[in-house]
């Protein structure tokens, strides 16, 4: 056995994924055929090319044009786990869902997180791959829309929606967590789980880190990249075991930063942060949660001991219940015996 057969047979969790990027170029093209939704381009090689972030976001917000009907809805979602399954021994995933996105198109709260759990709970039966949901409040909307969305939640609930999340940015085009402190709150009391995009651009500050772990009292926090720039913040974080989903390959992207030895995310892992590998929006940035350990692990010098270490990571810092985590911990580490067997003896 190789090391790359290794890191891509190590069995896998995804904290960071954006629904709508699980998706696959040749459906969205054919989806946007069929519904006459204007792309940049129909060559696969070309349509996901951004200079940054917001305009990423831009490309972002036209895909959930394509994505109208419940059996569509269905499909992608079943179509993903798949994917990642046979290519990344996916076990479980955490999916962003904006229910803010689809509003303006006709889908309601139910007509939009029914099919999608409809398609992931027959993948979970077929390949078994577990998952939950977080509901992610769009930045672009205000902090009234982001009470009402958590206010939905709460009196509609669904088993497998667990958390809620933020994404996108503000139309200032910043972070500013503090701005949806009030939903925060909300969902906090209800009990659900908490999580925010925060610190994920060189224009972005270990400041916003710091509202989301201190004023927000998140559970997790999403990317965080920029509190290695702040010592004593990141000592804080370390100390209340925060994980951090993070998501190497989009930083070449969204940050514009090489993956090596000296990127943020390794400076992370040393400072004994809890840390995981996610694609975060995979088909836009042309990854996968297996590329993120066959590729971006290694170009930043880390081995199969760093590779165990962050997929077990990842089952720490997801929001289902213990039951459920004391299964995959069990799961995990039959494979990784089966696995390391198999590499000491080749």
């Amino acid at each position: 056995m190789r090391v790359d057969d290794y890191l891509r047979l190590l069995p896998k969790t995804e904290l960071h994924c954006h629904f709508v990027s699980t998706m696959s170029a040749g459906r969205l093209i054919q989806l946007a055929e069929r519904y006459g939704v204007e792309l940049p381009t129909t060559d696969p090689d070309r349509l996901f090319d951004y200079d940054d972030l917001a305009d990423f976001l831009v490309a972002f917000r036209a895909a959930t044009d394509v994505l109208r009907s419940a059996d569509d809805l269905a499909q992608v979602a079943y179509d993903g786990v798949r994917a990642d399954v046979a290519e990344g021994s996916l076990r479980y995933r955490e999916y962003y869902v904006n229910p803010q996105y689809f509003a303006p198109k006709g889908l309601g709260y139910r007509d939009l997180l029914d099919p999608v759990i409809d398609g992931l709970r027959a993948a979970e039966r077929d390949l078994g791959a577990r998952f939950r949901l977080v509901v992610a409040i769009n930045r672009q909307d205000s902090p009234a829309s982001a009470l009402e969305l958590v206010e939905r939640v709460i009196a509609d609930p669904i088993a497998e929606v667990v958390g809620i999340g933020m994404d996108d940015l503000t139309p200032e085009l910043t972070e500013d967590p503090a701005r949806f402190a009030e939903a925060y709150g909300l969902a906090r009391s209800a009990g659900l789980k908490t999580t925010a995009h925060v610190g994920e651009r060189p224009v972005d500050t270990p400041e916003n880190v710091r509202v989301a772990l201190e004023d927000l009292r998140v559970d997790r926090i999403d990317h965080g990249y920029r509190i290695v720039d702040d010592p004593e913040l990141t000592e804080r974080a370390r100390e209340a075991g925060m994980h951090f989903a993070t998501t190497p390959w989009s930083t070449t992207i969204c940050s514009g930063w090489t993956i090596d030895p000296e990127h943020r995310i390794r400076r992370m892992i040393d400072a004994g942060l809890s840390v995981s590998f996610s694609s975060d929006d995979a088909v836009f940035f042309r990854t996968s949660v297996a590329r993120e350990f066959r590729e971006a692990l290694p170009l930043m010098g880390l081995g199969v001991d760093d590779a165990k270490r962050i997929a077990l990571a990842g089952i720490d810092g997801a929001f289902c219940d213990e039951d459920t985590k004391a299964s995959l911990r069990a799961q995990f580490g039959a494979e990784i015996l089966a696995l390391d067997t198999a590499l000491s003896a080749s």
